[in-house]
């Protein structure tokens, strides 16, 4: 079978190098190159040590050459980047898996609101496909340019789809209470990030100006147009990986836990980073540590008429790195698994 040659820019970002770390399992993608912005012609081993045995040399970004090498391009850089370089290499005709935020809004203006950076044109935003796997695969199918959701949006669209997906939920009723590891803030410095800071502390951010707002309140609007807006508040806890997205909604009709877990058990029993847990069980965010699976838990307090979910992942596989393989196997007719079929890393 052919072996495709595969560029990574951004590779010495986290996102970056656990791609690096994931394609090199994979059976159909071989990573042909890398890229830097800053560092051409460095040792990839140089700036990650723990890769000296994978022979790297970061290169400068130049689209007419890679168009010539590759058939696949992930970018994993910063918000603002993107949404200059995808452009030029989707107009180059090389496939793009997009891990910024650059493309995940539809609207210049929307974006420009939330990010505060210019936006790229609203012809390419219209043109990406927004890759949430388990609820567009036939899109990204199709598709030579996705748009790879955000980490936190991940965790709580898996969370919500069921429900949201059937008109469930009543409108303007959805509190999401989300906590990140630290690696979700970047290899960057910053005094956010900073050990004395971070360590035996947790610290709300963005409050009420989180970017991933509109984006999860744009895909739920694809599956109810009355959902309204979400309450979405972000946290960091003094942890390496993990997101764990506690939601909270007021149902629009009667139900019970019964009902409602069957619901989540026959929505996912097809994806298979999807594991619904028991009924009464709730999972923790080391039990999905360095995988691409999203575990799912559900209650509901029928005195409240309220529900409550909890949905965990790893914010740099299936919140990142993960779910742009994912989404790579899809759009080049490869099982969902290739690659990333890892059992989580525990304790």
């Amino acid at each position: 079978m052919k072996e495709y040659k595969v560029g990574i820019v951004g590779a010495t970002g986290y996102g970056g190098v656990e791609l690096i770390r994931l394609l090199a399992n994979h059976p159909h993608f071989h990573v042909y190159a890398v890229y830097s912005s800053s560092q051409d012609g460095t040792e990839l081993a140089e700036v990650y040590p723990h890769l000296s045995n994978a022979v790297y040399t970061l290169q400068d970004i130049n689209p007419k050459n890679m168009a010539e090498e590759l058939d696949l391009v992930f970018t994993a850089t910063p918000s603002g980047v993107s949404s200059k370089l995808v452009p030029q290499l989707i107009e180059e005709g090389i496939k793009v898996v997009d891990l910024s935020g650059d493309f995940r809004l539809k609207t210049e203006a929307l974006y420009e609101k939330w990010y505060k950076k210019p936006a790229a044109a609203e012809a390419f935003l219209q043109q990406s496909v927004y890759g949430l796997s388990e609820w567009f695969a036939d899109e990204v199918e199709s598709s030579t340019f996705v748009a790879n959701p955000g980490c936190y949006p991940t965790a709580t669209l898996l969370g919500l789809a069921p429900l949201v997906s059937k008109q469930m939920v009543k409108s303007n009723s959805i509190i999401i209470d989300a906590k990140s590891g630290i690696s979700g803030a970047g290899r960057g410095l910053s005094q956010m990030a900073h050990y004395a800071e971070i360590n035996e502390n947790m610290k709300i951010y963005k409050v009420n100006q989180h970017q991933h707002i509109p984006e999860i309140e744009s895909i739920l609007e694809k599956w109810d147009e009355e959902i309204g807006h979400v309450t979405f508040s972000t946290h960091l806890v003094p942890m390496t990986r993990g997101i764990m997205s506690t939601i909270y909604a007021e149902l629009s009709e009667e139900s019970s836990v019964q009902e409602l877990h069957q619901l989540y058990v026959d929505t996912y029993q097809n994806s298979p980073f999807v594991r619904v847990r028991k009924a009464g069980e709730f999972p923790s965010t080391k039990e999905v540590s360095a995988s691409n699976y999203c575990d799912i838990g559900v209650a509901f307090d029928e005195r409240t008429k309220r529900i409550t979910i909890v949905s965990v992942i790893d914010n740099l596989v299936k919140g990142a790195a993960g779910q742009a393989i994912q989404n790579a196997n899809i759009m080049m007719g490869f099982e969902q698994q290739a690659g990333i079929g890892l059992l989580p890393v525990f304790p």
